[in-house]
């Protein structure tokens, strides 16, 4: 995936698993079903995970403005 733009590694990873960190220690594991311009992303069967604690999600909107990686 070297050399390869941003956005089209997200496109590559959509209906992928991928790992997205965001700012304040949270992390969502999901299924990447869709993004935008501004990396918003929406995951299915997501996890949210903070320290210890899983809440599961069918369906999640991340900001963009708060991701720090995302790993296909």
């Amino acid at each position: 995936m070297q050399g390869l733009k941003p956005l089209t590694v997200l496109n590559q990873a959509i209906n992928s698993p991928v790992i997205v960190e965001l700012r304040g220690n949270k992390e969502y594991h999901g299924i990447l079903d869709g993004y935008d311009p501004h990396m918003n992303l929406v995951l299915r069967n997501a996890e949210q995970i903070i320290g210890d604690k899983v809440t599961r999600y069918e369906r999640i909107i991340v900001r963009g403005d708060n991701v720090i990686y995302i790993s296909p």
